[in-house]
Order: structure tokens, then sequence, then C-alpha cells
């Protein structure tokens, strides 16, 4: 009783890239094998090479960008204090114009409250509060050394987000330059195959038809 041959398995992952990268270094004998095919592997390498190579300039370049900030933002928050502010008076809603969301849709709004300076002296002006602030509530501000009102400094989180993001900017132009000019690569490869393939044809096809034969007798 015969019994049907299983299917060859395919190989492993890591075996055809091993298979892959020793075609690619002409390492691998394969009598069979074209230029074009380890020009194909080189390509598929040298791609590779590149993606390494830009994961590693993106990383760099984001802790680079961090490192250079992070002592200016510390600079920043050294410079301010923060101080709890009395809020005076909010906007009313209630009035003509006045909406809920006459302010728009943010979650902060403008509020006229006082607060005082760290030489003692009364300060009074615009800051920012959460939408829900009610007068006479305190509402923590920044204020520079004079007294002043200030924007809070950035956090270290937001250093961090911010570099990560500049990164992966970073890392997904350049990715996507390696993958072009990998299909261009290929492109190239394919239609130098085709040439190839259209010319060996031309001159076997009259051979293996029996026309060449027929030509020589007329």
């Amino acid at each position: 009783m015969s019994s049907t041959p299983r299917p060859a398995r395919p190989a492993s992952l890591p075996r055809r890239t091993g298979r892959q990268l020793r075609r690619a270094l002409g390492a691998r004998h394969e009598p069979l094998a074209r230029a074009l095919d380890r020009s194909r592997a080189r390509a598929w390498l040298l791609a590779a090479l590149g993606a390494v190579l830009t994961l590693a300039l993106s990383t760099v370049g984001a802790l680079l960008l961090y490192r250079g900030t992070a002592p200016q933002a510390a600079t920043e928050r050294a410079r301010l204090h923060q101080v709890d502010a009395v809020v005076r008076n909010t906007p009313d809603h209630t009035a003509p114009g006045g909406g809920r969301f006459a302010g728009g849709y943010s979650s902060r709004i403008d509020v006229e409250a006082t607060w005082t300076a760290p030489d003692g002296t009364p300060r009074s002006g615009t800051v920012q509060a959460p939408r829900t602030t009610a007068t006479g509530s305190s509402v923590p501000i920044w204020i520079d050394a004079a007294g002043n009102a200030s924007p809070p400094p950035v956090d270290h989180a937001a250093l961090a987000v911010s570099a990560a993001c500049t990164g992966s900017g970073a890392l997904l132009t350049l990715l996507a330059l390696v993958v072009l000019a990998l299909r261009l690569r290929l492109h190239a490869l394919d239609r130098r195959a085709e040439t190839a393939w259209t010319d060996g044809w031309a001159r076997l096809e009259p051979l293996w038809s029996g026309r060449a034969g027929q030509r020589s007798e007329d």
C-alpha cells in the first residue's frame, strides 16, 4: 500500500533569513542562483541594515533632544513660583451671549483673581482657571520673581512625550525612505530580469520550436 508523500515543510524564519544573508554575502554556493538573485538578497540586506540604523538614529536623536531641553525646563521652573490666587470675578454664563460654551469648548476660562507677590505686594489680573471655578475659590497659578502671572513651566513628562513624538516622526519618515528605496531597487531588478528573459527567449525559442532548422533549409 503506497502512501502519499507529504509536502515539504517550509523553512523556518531564522533559516530563511540566514539563507538570504549567506546569498547576499556570496557565501552560499548555489549553482542555479543568478546574479539578479544575489542582487535582490543584497537589496533586502541593505534595507534591513538601513531600518536598524534608522531606529538607532531616531532613538539617539530623541534622547539628545530631551537632554538638551531638560536643563532649560529646570531653569524655567526654578525661576517661577506657585501661589494660590483668589478668584474675584468669573464670566456670567447667564448673560446674553454668555452661554455655557461662549468661550469655546476649552475646559479652562479666563477669570479675574488676586494674589500676593513674593515680596508681599498684592497683585491682581486675569488668570486661567477651570470652567467650573466659583467666585471666592482659590486656584494655583505660577508667578515670576516680580509677581506677574506666568504660564506654567513645562514638566519632564511633557518633554519626554515631545521628544518621543519627534523621534517617532523621524523614524517613520526615514523608514518610508528606506522602503521607497527598496521598492525602486526591486522594481529595477524585476525589469532587468524581464529584459534578460525576453532576450533569452528570443534566442532559444527558434531552436526549441524548430523554426531555426526550417530557416536554414530555406
